[in-house]
């Protein structure tokens, strides 16, 4: 520890540039702003760690190990914790204090109370009833889905067969795949005349019109989710490897078959990873913006508005950025919070009722 009072500078350089490095890239900084700040961060740490070592030296040596430890974690922690507060929290209590105002971003917020959006919002809205609702059928369907394609195919890559790690990793690489990129070439897919509606034809069977038709369009949106099972799949089969095997081979001495095996260990067993997976599905799900909007608006095939076709694809999220396009960041953030709190209680409802199936060996 003697060596760390000794080079503060050290520490809050790395710590600053790397917290620095973060938060330029997250706002796409040029590459030659980026090395300006990073060489005028040198300069103002190294002056800084120079003061700081010289000004606390007294004080330093006067600290236990433990605090020594502990002023260096925090240290560390520091500009992450800035740009939290500056980044995130902060703008989140602006936000909250917007949803309450009338606010176009070119004027001083206006405070209008409850009624003037929460109160539009919650009793007027026709078009959020239907982000609301088009959002419950989204989460409704695509997490069990999701859970039972990843389960079933969890189980399978955890047999003992020759080459299984090679299928492992075939059943994985679609995650890479992610982003614009991957929905660009799901629209390719579920075109009326694409891939798939091709091979249904040769089986005799008429393809809808997926992302064109609004009878079809969210379910062909939960069709996509599954080419990212491969990460949920990875999770459970580390679950399931760590089920013990005695658990099984006392099934079989007691007579137990396959199928009750699956209900009486495997899913007991596997039951924390199984909650962790509905909670971050169910919070995904509910925040689903990137791919709605994108086939609704960029994809052709005649939808140009965010939520076509016929709003089937309006989301809240979507919704969202409707009114926040049209600089309505009041009601923009009245959406935003009336979502958080949504979230919220279903969170609050999933972790309840997990202390009544959620099996944890330590409790």
């Amino acid at each position: 520890m003697e060596r760390i009072r000794d080079n503060w500078s050290a520490i809050l350089l790395v710590a600053f540039l790397v917290g620095g490095a973060t938060y330029i890239h997250s706002v796409e900084a040029s590459l030659g702003t980026f090395l300006w700040i990073v060489a005028a961060l040198v300069i103002v740490v190294a002056v800084l760690g120079s003061l700081i070592s010289s000004a606390t030296e007294p004080l330093w040596s006067h600290l236990t190990r433990t605090q020594r430890e502990a002023l260096t974690g925090y240290l560390f922690v520091l500009p992450w914790l800035i740009g939290f507060l500056v980044f995130t929290f902060g703008p989140m209590l602006f936000s909250f204090y917007a949803s309450f105002c009338s606010y176009n971003i070119t004027g001083a917020p206006q405070w209008k109370g409850w009624d003037y959006n929460y109160g539009n919002i919650l009793q007027h809205d026709a078009t959020f009833v239907k982000s609301l609702q088009n959002t419950v059928w989204y989460v409704a369907v695509k997490t069990p889905v999701i859970m039972i394609a990843s389960l079933a195919l969890a189980l399978l890559m955890n047999q003992r067969v020759p080459a299984i790690r090679f299928f492992r990793t075939i059943f994985y690489m679609p995650t890479v795949v992610t982003g614009v990129a991957a929905i660009f070439l799901w629209a390719w897919v579920l075109q009326p005349n694409g891939v798939l509606n091709q091979g249904l034809s040769k089986l005799g069977i008429q393809g809808p019109f997926w992302f064109l038709d609004p009878a079809w369009s969210k379910a062909a949106l939960v069709v996509m989710g599954t080419w990212y099972i491969g990460s949920p799949m990875l999770i459970l089969l580390a679950g399931l490897n760590g089920v013990p095997r005695q658990l099984y081979e006392a099934a079989e001495v007691e007579g137990a078959g396959i199928i009750r095996q699956f209900w009486s260990i495997t899913i007991p067993m596997l039951s924390p990873t199984l909650f962790f997976l509905i909670l971050t599905n169910v919070i995904g799900a509910f925040q689903v913006f990137n791919s709605a909007f994108i086939l609704s608006t960029a994809t052709g095939g005649g939808n140009t508005n965010p939520g076509d076709p016929a709003q089937s694809l309006m989301f809240i999220e979507v919704y969202l950025y409707t009114k926040f396009r049209v600089l309505d960041m009041g009601y923009a953030s009245a959406l935003a919070w009336i979502l958080f709190v949504i979230i919220l209680v279903i969170t609050a409802i999933q972790l309840y009722l997990s202390k009544r199936w959620v099996y944890y060996e330590s409790g």
